[in-house]
């Protein structure tokens, strides 16, 4: 499946969607929802620092399921290792409200971060 750009529009506009991934252990469909940013054209899942299990899923089987708003679409998620760019996402406006949890180096070095990738 391919994505419009109207439909990538949309989904930039759009800060909470429901990730599903495979249960590493149980290979069980496991939804949660959770909000997402678009930073430099890239679509971004990120926490503050701790175990989360749909990163765990994620390390296990990157391929996820997003559905935003009233659209359901296959994606492929990518852990964030460059700090550079954690750095950019947890600087931007749109993702302030991380750094009033807890410092920016924190963040950068232990907050889980993926980037959803659309085929």
């Amino acid at each position: 499946m391919t994505l419009t750009n109207e439909q990538l529009q949309a989904f930039a506009e759009t800060s909470t969607v429901d990730l599903t991934t495979v249960g590493r252990r149980s290979g069980e469909l496991r939804t949660v929802e959770i909000w997402w940013f678009e930073i430099d054209g890239r679509f971004i899942i990120t926490g503050t620092p701790g175990r989360r299990d749909w990163l765990a899923n994620i390390r296990a089987n990157p391929d996820v399921v997003l559905t935003v708003g009233t659209e359901t679409v296959p994606a492929t998620a990518v852990e964030v290792g460059d700090v550079r760019f954690k750095t950019r996402v947890f600087t931007d406006p749109t993702v302030g409200w991380y750094v009033t949890q807890t410092d920016l180096e924190s963040l950068v070095a232990n907050a889980p971060m993926i980037e959803v990738q659309f085929p």
